[in-house]
């Protein structure tokens, strides 16, 4: 018998005939102890070695290699029968990893197949942090970039009438404030020099104002964190910005929209 969570993947993988990537990512302290109520450890090294841990047993069922994990965080060394899954005809899925801070993200290109790039990005911070994090993680797991996914994750603002638009402008802004409340994600408003705004999010935050930190989003903070523009400008924009760097690429867009206009946008960035 297999667990359900272990049948349920396995099934992902058959049904999308091998097309499925397993996303995994660790979560902020605060979250970890005080929404979720478990002990933070540190969590680059454990990520590492998990990661480590889940391709043992894909190593397991795949190519019956024995089950011996032994790690500082994770020990597995026992698969019977009945919980081994078995061979899988589209193999084993990639492992991309979601990371903002450079020890995480260095840790993706160790050990992962593939990073997600946290959809709170800007260019400088893209260039200057996340690809040589990656690049050096890739050097100490002795790959290539060409053995490597990266995944972008872009916040697009647009909309088919000027109230759509505003409404997609308005709801950004307050992602961007509630992201800007986050001591972690620090690094990406530093490369555009936004850095001194986060502890002041930060406060707000903790008093529970959280209405109010959309308000300190002004127009270039949104021009930095985001691509914005006509429904048709959209594809050209986000391969002008991210086609050097991206493999897959992943909008996120936090309003509503016609399908009719995000199919469009889909099929341009297709062609």
């Amino acid at each position: 018998m297999i667990s359900p969570k272990k049948l349920l993947l396995l099934n992902l993988i058959k049904q999308s005939k091998g097309k499925f990537l397993l996303g995994i990512g660790s979560q902020i302290k605060p979250h970890i102890e005080k929404r979720f109520g478990v002990e933070f450890s540190p969590p680059a090294a454990r990520m590492r070695e998990y990661i480590q841990a889940v391709k043992a047993f894909f190593n397991c069922w795949q190519n019956d290699e024995p089950l011996d994990f032994r790690g500082k965080f994770y020990t597995h060394t026992l698969m019977t029968p009945m919980f081994h899954a078995g061979k899988n005809p589209y193999g084993i899925p990639p492992i991309l990893l979601g990371a903002l801070g450079p020890k995480m993200t260095e840790v993706a290109g160790e050990v992962a197949d593939g990073l997600i790039v946290h959809p709170f990005n800007t260019m400088p911070f893209l260039e200057e942090k996340a690809l040589p994090a990656v690049m050096s993680g890739l050097e100490k797991g002795g790959r290539s970039r060409d053995d490597f996914i990266m995944q972008v994750n872009a916040i697009v603002i647009t909309g088919e009438t000027d109230e759509e638009y505003q409404a997609a402008e308005d709801s950004v802004k307050n992602l961007l404030g509630f992201y800007s409340s986050t001591p972690s994600y620090k690094l990406p408003m530093d490369s555009v020099g936004y850095g001194d705004l986060q502890p002041k999010l930060n406060a707000l935050s903790k008093e529970g104002k959280w209405d109010e930190l959309a308000t300190y989003i002004d127009d270039d903070f949104v021009e930095a964190f985001t691509t914005r523009g006509k429904p048709e400008e959209i594809a050209g924009k986000l391969k002008a910005k991210y086609g050097e760097y991206a493999d897959r690429l992943s909008i996120y867009a936090p309003y509503a929209g016609s399908d009719a206009m995000w199919k469009k946008i889909v099929a341009e960035l297709k062609a």
